[in-house]
């Protein structure tokens, strides 16, 4: 006699990405665009590109402090007819002729007739004649050129060039370049707003001071609320739902009203008090119930109608922490960072060969991903990477989270994957320094 079975398909995690980006990829397209200060664009997405207003220098700048020459003069004893100052074009306006010399600093304006820079170390400055002229001795050896330490118009930026474009993500360098350009704001999309709910009678808030009989403290809230936060989300905390279908429904109406991406934990499994599922096929779309993956085979997506007529993202994750980590990396991250601007392509994690440092036991039924902590491996000449297990696997143990900055992906099958062989890494953290 069979035992119950789910109404869902398990879906390979390749064909769950793919939906996944599809369903996002229709809502990308209408995130709003807004202007925020150059300080609170860190993190964000360009709107649109960026184009230079005008050239960069604006001027032909000296590169360093010497003096501007005429290259053609080479070494020699030159009086010094002007002084070019960063900051001020005053000084500059005289042409500078054959046979004169004017002192500069970096950055200043280099003065017309001149057309080379000699560095203040390549020099010497003689005692005033006797009308209390300066002269300097040009000590260079070897020919100075036309055009040597001179940053000529528009080197730096042309006017008219996209220095930004439309999808990238805005750093310090992307700022600095905002900046440079005249743009006190800058364009960028809005954040994608994400709410998060756990589910179930057992939870109690972390701030509970005891636990009472059968009850647990409520882990993955706090935790998926601070991996929407990595993502640059703006974040909703919708606290613990019980297991109530009038309460979660209304919870759920309440998410979807406010937010683009909606996130439970709990509830999507098989049993009597599982209600996330049925309550997102009454209300919406499912799209997946079941994932071909350990652990996190109950995940579900579904597109669920928001305010004005807006889908929003749901993903329904299972509720052992670990199998809400792994879920979240694997399938919320590639919504948020579409959602966010960014290509298709570029919303996954890389994924790198890796030698697993020990064995690994396969599973028959599924595959797993397996948390690990990925290093350059200091035993090759040539550039690896070294897979070292978290430790004991099983999908309640956070623990094995604890540092992990990759999963290495174990194919189904029986028996065990060697130590030393070479499996798929998705790295979702910094690759770390060689073990000493």
């Amino acid at each position: 006699m069979s035992g119950r079975k789910s109404a869902f398909p398990m879906v390979p995690m390749h064909d769950a990405i793919a939906t996944i980006l599809r369903e996002a990829s229709a809502l990308a397209a209408a995130v709003q665009n807004e202007r925020v200060p150059l300080a609170q664009s860190v993190g964000r997405t360009i709107a649109h590109d960026i184009k230079a207003p005008g050239n960069l220098p604006p001027f032909r700048a000296s590169v360093m402090d010497g003096y501007a020459v005429v290259s053609a003069d080479g070494p020699g004893d030159y009086p010094m007819v002007a002084k070019a100052l960063a900051g001020s074009g005053a000084s500059v306006d005289a042409k500078l002729l054959p046979g004169q010399l004017a002192y500069i600093t970096t950055g200043a304006p280099v003065p017309d007739g001149a057309d080379a820079v000699v560095k203040i170390e390549d020099t010497e400055e003689l005692p005033e004649d006797a009308c209390g002229g300066v002269r300097v001795h040009i000590c260079v050896r070897g020919e100075v050129k036309p055009g040597t330490a001179v940053r000529a118009v528009g080197s730096d930026i042309a006017e008219g060039e996209v220095v930004l474009r439309a999808g990238q993500l805005v750093g310090a360098s992307e700022v600095g370049l905002l900046a440079s350009v005249g743009s006190a704001t800058a364009p960028v999309l809005r954040r994608p707003r994400v709410a998060v709910m756990s589910t179930g009678d057992e939870l109690v808030d972390p701030s509970a001071p005891e636990l009472g009989p059968a009850q647990i403290r409520d882990s993955n809230r706090a935790m998926l609320l601070a991996m929407a936060a990595e993502c640059g989300c703006e974040v909703l905390d919708l606290g613990i739902v019980t297991d109530q279908e009038r309460l979660l429904e209304e919870t759920m109406a309440r998410a979807v009203a406010s937010a683009d991406v909606v996130i439970t934990s709990g509830g999507v499994s098989m049993g009597n008090r599982d209600l996330v599922k049925p309550l997102l096929a009454k209300l919406g779309t499912i799209h997946f119930g079941r994932l071909c993956m350990k652990p996190g085979k109950p995940t579900t997506f579904a597109t669920l109608e928001g305010a004005e007529d807006k889908k929003v993202l749901f993903f329904a994750l299972p509720g052992n922490p670990v199998s809400a980590f792994v879920t979240f990396h694997l399938c919320v991250v590639p919504a948020l960072r579409r959602l966010r601007g960014m290509a298709p392509e570029s919303c996954t994690y890389p994924t790198l060969p890796a030698v697993i440092k020990a064995p690994m036991r396969l599973d028959s039924v599924r595959p797993e991903y397996h948390r690990v902590l990925a290093s350059v491996d200091p035993l090759t000449t040539t550039p690896s990477i070294l897979a070292v297990s978290t430790g004991k696997q099983t999908s309640c143990r956070l623990l094995s989270a604890r540092a992990a900055n990759g999963l290495i992906y174990v194919p189904k099958g029986t028996g065990i994957l060697e130590a030393g062989s070479v499996q798929e890494l998705t790295l979702f953290g910094e690759l770390l320094p060689p073990a000493e």
